[in-house]
């Protein structure tokens, strides 16, 4: 089948649809060549190198993002209205065995906010993303998404939750980094950064109480977060603050967190709940080495 869109330099293209609607793309010249796609790859390529977006030559790498960007939009049409985003996780979007749930997740799910649209929620993390944030650590953060061929609210939520604690992050006026090393061989969720500020962050999102045996909202958040500091916090030897995210919480859930503002048995932690409005409310315990500015509405 002909490519939708033309290459330019020296290349020769080629795209081939599957009946299950895979999609390959071939760019070849008389020197090299680079198969794309979400089929399952021929076995006369099984040997052949792996290269991410960066590592390929420029023309190859945006004459196929944006056949798949294209081919994308014809099977989600909404998704048209979410550039960046559909940039953004076109790796899980246009996946062998993820693409139905990731977008299911966006078109049914609302990425995990409870009570909104998904236009709302989609539109939340659009203008995040095209901030440009977290356009260098693009692969590592869109594979939290992951590829299953099943929607696990739970797990996909709990990934979003990152993407919301970046942008509070971000907000708050600071350099964001994901995935940070550390001694104990785990990997906290980032690290914020300013002139005077070097903080590790980790990131927890209870399951809202209907999804839990815990008896109610602050039994969630209790838990969830033990869970947290007993594990990747305890073993980290302290110093990292705890993001306890309730955005998965509908109202009166988040009305019982927020009148009792219940202990998370780590300090410093802060938790809080976000809405595709923008808005985030929250409230801290002990003394966190953070400035957020704006970006919270503390209660505490």
């Amino acid at each position: 089948m002909t490519p939708q869109f033309e290459i330019g330099a020296d290349w020769e293209t080629h795209r081939f649809e599957m009946q299950n609607d895979d999609v390959a793309l071939f760019a070849r010249t008389d020197d090299e060549a680079y198969w794309m796609g979400n089929t399952e790859t021929p076995s006369s390529l099984w040997r052949t190198d792996k290269y991410g977006w960066d590592e390929i030559p420029y023309h190859v790498s945006r004459w196929a993002q944006r056949e798949l960007l294209a081919t994308l939009h014809e099977g989600d049409p909404w998704l048209a209205d979410y550039p960046h985003l559909s940039w953004y996780f076109l790796p899980v979007f246009m996946s062998k065995d993820g693409r139905e749930s990731t977008r299911a997740f966006f078109r049914q799910h609302a990425a995990g906010f409870p009570d909104a649209s998904r236009r709302e929620a989609t539109r939340f993390f659009e203008e995040f993303l095209t901030t440009g944030v977290l356009d260098e650590y693009r692969h590592v953060m869109s594979g939290k998404l992951g590829t299953s061929a099943h929607v696990d609210r739970v797990r996909m939520s709990a990934a979003m939750g990152e993407f919301i604690a970046a942008k509070i992050l971000a907000d708050a006026g600071y350099t964001v980094t994901p995935e940070i090393e550390v001694t104990t061989g785990h990997s906290l969720d980032f690290r914020a950064e300013d002139e005077e500020t070097n903080v590790l962050v980790e990131v927890t999102r209870p399951q809202p109480p209907g999804n839990r045996a815990a008896s109610g909202p602050v039994a969630a958040v209790r838990d969830t977060a033990e869970t947290k500091t007993n594990g990747q916090l305890a073993e980290h030897g302290g110093g990292a603050v705890l993001f306890v995210d309730c955005s998965s919480f509908r109202d009166d859930a988040w009305a019982a967190v927020r009148g009792e503002q219940p202990d998370v048995r780590h300090r410093p932690a802060v938790v809080y709940r976000t809405r595709p409005n923008g808005r985030v409310e929250g409230y801290r315990k002990g003394s966190v080495p953070l400035e957020f500015g704006d970006a919270i509405e503390f209660i505490d």
